[in-house]
């Protein structure tokens, strides 16, 4: 197969060139890979080593490539940042539809299914459970309260419970009291209370992109109009990109997660923390921040809410303990700040009330300290669950898959080649006994086709091990008959 023109007028180190920049732009090659060795390349294309030196002589000088001492050449590694798309190539002109409802129900349907391993949800706690220390407080929750256990509770939920939580805020340095927190059914309850104070249907929410397919799903169901801002791995939201679009469209509100990312895992800094809430409070559009991962942070401390730089009572922080302690209580919470009147009218209207009996199982949870220690050991397995996942991918995925580096949470972020398209493949992996949750469904516009998120939130054994090798199998297949294609193409 002649890859090549030797009977061109083009000098042959230069179609060299132009054949490695093809494989860049096709996909098959990406920044940090390793380039052919001089000899491999000069026998693949049928030509003189001294020819290919001088082309990777030529790339190098262009600052496209780099040498490294008794290694060989490879492609300039890119940032962490890099592993999303350059802002200004498609920030969109504007709030779209969204369409996904199909794709996320497969992913959920598949944690279900029989036989297969879901790494498509995260679900934190399936590190290290707090199964035995709730059910002993639960069951002394019910030997002191059983005929109060099943009753209704306030709208604002239980008083300690809500003591409690206003009392972890304030060793934040975050001025909350009980008052100010509105129990709910989970985190995703407090997201709908709180968008439905600040905006009414076919309002333009921004969003952060990529953004927690769950956020998505609930926005499409209250009839608003959802706009993508770039963010990134380092940085979290792009300001810049955040300025424009508050210049060019009517946004209502903004939903970020300003402390831990999903998918991405990224951490915003706190400069750029505050520099957001002053820039959204400068245009007097509340932000609602998702913070349900913030307490499972790998750096030395927890970063500090949005709601900690806030004058203007224009921030209104969602969490819960479904990724900390108990997915299956359904307990959440709401600081609502200036909203906290309509908030309490829509809970009335929407759930009148929170499971009793949960509350004040997690009540006693947090007063004992268990809680505190439960997190500690969680997020130390976290950590080592990231490092083991990400080395598992390494070594099972093909070498063009780039793999995000979280600093908290339990998800890991993939991008493959542009060619790739991981919904074909998510079908695939199903039918073979593992799942996982492809980035099509973390984007209203129909963006990371070629993503993946795979979470490590899981206990281990050898069955997840043997789930990522069959994942990597399915992934090399898919990248070998991209190549296959490409290399057909050339001809």
């Amino acid at each position: 197969m002649q890859l090549l023109d030797k009977q061109s007028s083009t000098f042959l180190y230069q179609q060299v060139i132009d054949f490695i920049e093809r494989q860049q732009s096709n996909g098959l090659l990406t920044p940090g890979d390793k380039l052919p060795s001089l000899r491999k390349l000069a026998g693949q294309l049928s030509i003189s080593v001294p020819t290919v030196k001088q082309a990777y002589i030529e790339l190098e000088r262009r600052g496209l490539i780099c040498a490294r001492p008794q290694s060989g050449y490879y492609l300039k590694a890119q940032q962490a940042k890099n592993l999303q798309p350059k802002p200004n190539k498609w920030l969109p002109a504007g709030p779209v539809d969204l369409n996904c409802r199909s794709l996320i129900e497969q992913v959920y349907e598949a944690v279900h299914l029989p036989d297969t391993v879901p790494l498509g949800i995260s679900n934190p706690i399936q590190a290290h459970p707090p199964d035995k220390a709730l059910a002993r407080l639960m069951r002394a929750v019910i030997s002191k309260v059983a005929d109060k256990a099943v009753s209704y509770g306030s709208v604002n939920g239980d008083p300690k419970l809500r003591s409690q939580l206003a009392f972890r805020y304030q060793e934040l340095a975050v001025d909350v009291t009980p008052n100010d927190i509105l129990i709910t059914n989970g985190a995703q309850e407090a997201l709908s209370i709180a968008l439905q104070c600040v905006a009414k249907p076919g309002d333009v929410i921004a969003i952060e992109s990529p953004c927690f397919f769950g956020l998505i799903e609930l926005i499409e169901s209250l009839g608003m109009r959802a706009l993508e801002i770039y963010t990134c791995p380092e940085d979290g939201v792009c300001l810049t990109a955040l300025t424009k679009a508050l210049a060019q469209h009517p946004i209502k509100a903004c939903v970020f997660s300003t402390a831990i990312n999903n998918p991405l895992g990224s951490m915003m800094p706190e400069a750029s923390r505050q520099q957001l809430v002053q820039l959204l409070e400068q245009h007097q559009v509340p932000l609602i921040e998702d913070d349900v991962y913030s307490e499972l942070y790998f750096t030395e401390a927890r970063p500090k809410p949005a709601q900690f730089y806030s004058r203007a009572g224009l921030v209104l922080t969602c969490s819960s303990f479904s990724k900390t302690a108990a997915p299956g209580y359904r307990v959440g919470w709401l600081v609502a700040g200036r909203f906290e009147e309509d908030a309490k009218r829509i809970k009335r209207a929407q759930s009148c009330s929170t499971a009793m009996l949960q509350q004040w199982t997690l009540m006693e949870y947090l007063l004992s300290g268990d809680y505190d220690r439960h997190l500690a050991l969680l997020r130390k397995k976290l950590t080592l669950s990231s490092e083991r996942m990400r080395a598992l991918v390494a070594e099972h995925f093909p070498e063009q898959v780039r793999i995000s580096q979280p600093q908290g949470g339990s998800v890991l972020w993939l991008r493959c080649p542009a060619q790739i398209n991981t919904t074909a493949l998510f079908k695939l992996a199903v039918s073979a006994g593992v799942s996982f949750a492809p980035g099509e469904i973390f984007s209203v516009s129909g963006k990371y086709t070629n993503y993946l998120r795979i979470s490590y939130g899981v206990k281990w054994s050898d069955k997840i091990e043997q789930a990522i090798i069959s994942l990597g199998k399915i992934f090399h297949c898919a990248f070998a008959e991209l190549e296959q294609s490409t290399l057909l193409a050339e001809i």
